[in-house]
């Protein structure tokens, strides 16, 4: 049997053109399972109950890989399983089908690659960062208090008659920051 998936990010967006290529392709309507949801939020309801629904020998049909796996890493897992339930996928756009040794073999190797590419981007990254440091440079994200900034806070801070959250909205930085940066208030101790 075929199921189909379908996603979309926004409520906006239009998902008909998805549905009609998975119903071209033989998938029935009744088995096609959808999302409107980001691919980057973990939890897709559409997603998880067609994967509930998976029995050995079935087919998961996709329009495109993208709308299945929010990452590669994360399509690698659903793909793994996909094929531990004993069912194969298959992608209308990329003409993938993991049912057959090439196509496995196929999708296997494009993982493959994607996992060497991101160990060269981490290596470059880290390389980049060691040479930015030699330079004298502190690679990170800017600190949210300056220090001038942070003077006025620690008066603030030590005064007991300013609310954390008046603090908070003045400078704009989070209560988190405001902990790391300068520790409890004498009054929390």
């Amino acid at each position: 049997m075929q199921l189909g998936y379908a996603r979309v990010s926004t409520a906006d967006q239009n998902m008909d053109a998805q549905l009609a290529a998975l119903t071209a392709a033989g998938v029935d309507p009744a088995r096609i399972y959808t999302d409107r949801i980001s691919g980057a939020k973990a939890e897709r309801p559409g997603l998880a109950e067609m994967m509930r629904s998976l029995r050995a020998g079935d087919v998961v049909v996709v329009y495109r890989l993208d709308r299945l796996g929010r990452s590669l890493h994360d399509l690698l897992d659903l793909v793994r399983r996909i094929e531990a339930a004993g069912a194969g996928l298959r992608s209308l756009h990329e003409t993938l089908d993991t049912t057959t040794p090439t196509g496995r073999l196929l999708f296997h190797l494009f993982g493959a690659i994607a996992e060497f590419e991101r160990g060269l981007i981490r290596e470059r990254t880290m390389a980049g960062l060691a040479a930015a440091r030699a330079r004298g440079a502190k690679p990170g994200r800017k600190s949210a208090l300056t220090a001038e900034k942070l003077q006025l806070v620690r008066v603030l801070w030590a005064d007991p008659t300013v609310s954390t959250d008046h603090i908070e909205k003045e400078f704009r930085v989070s209560r988190r920051t405001l902990y790391r940066k300068l520790g409890p208030r004498a009054a929390e101790q």
